[in-house]
């Protein structure tokens, strides 16, 4: 007879995970706590389940995900947006966590995603720097918007707490730099990507954090992951204009900021950009068609461990 196959779906919440299993409908419920990591590896690790599924939560699935993995079960992480669209085509509007788990476990069935190594504890300790720094720069952003309207009573305390949040941002920049420098692997990545024009410590760390991928995709994958790979919008005889959309929000970010300095200073990005403009493209659209440019030579680097040179393999 052939063996069925068990999928997990797990809905992680602050307090507790619910779990389910399709086809048996098995749940049942483990606190938010290493205890009952622990158990529900060891329970998972008799069943032998095909696949494993959770959702991204803002972090809280880092922990029993890391738990999972060591634990050599198959686990997969995708975005919960995915997962809400699948519930509403099946016919399920209503939301509670043990529909959410039931659901999870459905499109781990259904749909069968790869699952993907997850990062150890030091990539998501650079990755936690990463986002705390893109934190303070928005905070100081928004201090600094806030002075320029602010009555003269509120400007003292505006000021005193842009000093701080500068310093907090100082700071944070050396811890960022000794976390890269004191990993050899991570000190060899941060040399090789900023010899690329245009790439400083921010856009290399954060590309080390946010984007473990990097160098192990090819091209397409790599620029849908990020979000900046153009998506048909045809229909019959309709052909509508392509748009980039989903993908990694703060790469991305840091990116399009990368950019911009690279069609300056980067004589090939430089020469595609105003290659694109001249056959009549929107500069958002060049710039963009830019940004996947220098994510697919970045890429390329990484993957032959080639220093930039203005003709990369594989680009």
């Amino acid at each position: 007879m052939t063996p069925t196959l068990l999928f997990v779906g797990i809905d992680v919440a602050k307090a507790e995970c619910v779990v389910a299993v399709r086809p048996t409908g098995a749940t049942w419920t483990i606190p938010q706590t290493e205890a009952g990591w622990d158990r529900l590896a060891t329970r998972l690790h008799t069943l032998a389940p095909t696949l494993v599924l959770l959702e991204a939560t803002g972090g809280l699935e880092l922990p029993l995900t890391g738990v999972l993995a060591a634990a050599g079960l198959p686990v997969a992480v995708v975005n919960p947006r995915q997962v809400r669209d699948f519930a509403k085509a099946t016919g399920t509007l209503a939301k509670t966590d043990a529909l959410d788990a039931a659901v999870l476990a459905h499109f781990a069935e259904a749909l069968r995603p790869v699952p993907r190594p997850v990062p150890d504890a030091t990539t998501q300790t650079l990755a936690a720097l990463v986002t705390r720094r893109r934190q303070l720069v928005e905070m100081v952003t928004a201090e600094e918007n806030r002075l320029g309207s602010a009555p003269s009573v509120l400007r003292p305390s505006l000021q005193a707490h842009l000093r701080w949040l500068r310093r907090q941002l100082a700071q944070l920049d050396i811890d960022l730099d000794q976390t890269i420098r004191s990993h050899p692997g991570w000190r060899v990545q941060d040399d090789l990507l900023q010899s690329a024009p245009g790439v400083g410590p921010i856009l290399a760390a954060t590309l080390l954090g946010g984007l473990p991928e990097l160098g192990t995709l090819s091209r397409g994958p790599i620029a849908a992951l990020v979000g900046v790979a153009p998506w048909n919008r045809d229909s019959g005889r309709h052909r509508g204009s392509r748009h980039c959309w989903g993908g990694r929000a703060d790469v991305r970010a840091v990116l399009y900021m990368a950019t911009l300095a690279a069609v300056r200073c980067t004589p090939v990005l430089r020469a595609f950009y105003h290659r694109l403009l001249a056959a009549g493209k929107l500069k958002k659209v060049a710039l963009v068609a830019c940004m996947r440019k220098l994510l697919t030579i970045l890429n390329a680097m990484v993957k032959t461990q080639t220093p930039w040179t203005p003709r990369i393999p594989g680009v």
